[in-house]
């Protein structure tokens, strides 16, 4: 079958994708900006990738139309502003738009479950999106409706995840104590692929969930069950939506955007209407919170952590045109150039790189790097906290702390990763390995930076003390370090000169 996927560079698409191919089905991907889709390397001959903004109509007219269905995995909650609403009915009209000049008979649409009489603004939003789809001439609609997703990377579990491991005592809003019924990753992947062409699907709107239904104050309290932890939660009854948002902006790795969206969903219930279950059409055993726990557990020790919510520019946490800033530009810069010659192998000094923040921090006074993540959260920025997707793999589109990763290039010897912290300018930092003559090699550490206006340039000169300690040692360390190691010590390495 030939299918459309939009949404493919998201947190359900990326995991769909391989499904899709492995069952036989020849694929396009519909994206934004193909510079920001890294295709994994097994599937780059097998699938296509085609370019359109949902946004704007002109861009679909190039689009094929031989396509028998379509998957719409486009949202938009974390839109910064709140006009997240009026963006995801306007995509959603141009998308349909689109779908009454092909021959695509089906359109399948991952939305919410929205059963309360009085929805929150994102649910309504997405109640929006239905039916806008469900107007196309030809195509017919499958809508599954989800509560919370529970799965290695998924914006719900890191949230669970920040909020139980961060916090000894938690304050309880009142949104805690609202039901919802958590479903794991995998078992969305199986309804997503199991509806597909299927005629008892057409034109259905379906809710889907777990086996259990829970309050937010039981899902946590389950989590640190899982984790051997002990946590109390107090509750405060007068902790208003902004406050509740701030407070989860401050302690998770949301975007504030997105923690705004969420508190304003929490206060509607999202529980399985019986008369509404996909059971009824697709019989199927669910994990259980726990066992979906246990799984993203798994997932992320064995490092196979195959998508996260952060990935994604829509997550709100990413510039929607970082690709733009791949050239490092030359005027109006200041730059802070390190250069170390080594003979050690290369491919030891490059693991190195490979592996700089996250949990392994950067090298050199990660105190310091902390309280830049501190003051960036406290000013609306992105903060430490998102780490990164992998201990050991980068790739282009990555979040890695409070950086993007824009040039992976590893037979290159070349990383180059762009600010994503609040800064009156632009910010990269470059990592280079260079051959020389006598058989030696050079790694190089450019810092760039392009200042906006006086604040930029007084930030600039504000920092350069610190970077004769920073970038220098960061530099020897990266240089020295012994591979392995989970973080760099003064026993595993000489000391930086």
């Amino acid at each position: 079958m030939r299918i459309l996927l939009t949404g493919a560079n998201g947190y359900i698409g990326q995991r769909l994708l391989p499904l899709l191919v492995e069952a036989g089905h020849d694929v396009t991907c519909l994206v934004r900006d193909p510079r920001r889709f890294e295709l994994p390397a097994p599937l780059r001959e097998r699938v296509q990738v085609a370019q359109a903004d949902l946004r704007r109509p002109d861009t679909l007219r190039e689009l094929p139309t031989d396509f028998e269905a379509a998957y719409y995995l486009v949202h938009s909650m974390s839109t910064n502003g709140r006009d997240f609403a009026q963006v995801e009915q306007q995509s959603a009209r141009h998308f349909r738009q689109y779908l009454d000049g092909t021959a695509v008979q089906q359109v399948i649409y991952l939305s919410g479950i929205a059963n309360d009489a009085h929805l929150s603004e994102h649910l309504s939003s997405r109640r929006g999106v239905e039916d806008e789809l469900g107007r196309a001439a030809r195509a017919r609609l499958t809508v599954l409706r989800a509560s919370i997703i529970i799965g290695s990377g998924s914006a719900s579990f890191e949230i669970i995840r920040d909020l139980t491991e961060k916090l000894p005592v938690m304050i309880g809003p009142r949104w805690l104590n609202s039901r919802c019924q958590p479903i794991g990753v995998r078992d969305i992947m199986h309804y997503l692929t199991h509806v597909l062409g299927n005629a008892d699907c057409l034109g259905q709107t379906f809710d889907v969930g777990g086996p259990d239904v829970l309050t937010y104050r039981q899902m946590l309290e389950g989590f640190a069950r899982a984790r051997g932890l002990r946590r109390r939660i107090i509750p405060v009854p007068v902790l208003t939506p902004r406050l509740s948002s701030w407070w989860l902006f401050l302690v998770t790795r949301t975007s504030f955007s997105l923690a705004r969206s969420l508190v304003d969903s929490l206060r509607n219930d999202t529980v399985v209407a019986p008369a509404r279950s996909i059971a009824r059409v697709l019989p199927h055993r669910c994990m259980t919170y726990q066992e979906a726990l246990q799984l993203a557990f798994q997932r992320i020790e064995q490092n196979e952590v195959v998508s996260s919510w952060m990935d994604a520019a829509s997550s709100g946490v990413a510039r929607q045109n970082y690709m733009d800033y791949v050239q490092i530009p030359q005027q109006g810069m200041f730059f802070d150039r390190q250069q170390l010659r080594f003979t050690r192998p290369p491919a030891e000094v490059l693991d190195n790189i490979w592996r700089i923040g996250g949990k392994r921090g950067w090298y050199k006074v990660d105190w310091l790097w902390r309280v830049r993540g501190v003051l960036d959260k406290l000013v609306g920025g992105v903060g430490l906290r998102r780490g990164r997707r992998s201990p050991t793999d980068l790739r282009p589109g990555d979040p890695l702390d409070f950086w993007r990763v824009l040039v992976a290039d590893r037979p290159g010897r070349r990383l180059l990763l762009y600010a994503e912290m609040k800064l009156p300018g632009e910010a990269w930092l470059q990592f280079r390995i260079c051959p020389n003559a006598d058989g030696s090699h050079t790694l190089e550490q450019l810092a760039a930076f392009r200042p906006r206006g006086l604040a930029g340039r007084l930030y600039w000169y504000a920092l350069v003390p610190f970077h004769f300690v920073i970038f220098k040692g960061m530099l020897d360390n990266i240089g020295h370090f012994a591979p392995g190691h989970a973080r760099p010590t003064a026993a595993a390495h000489p000391q930086p000169r």
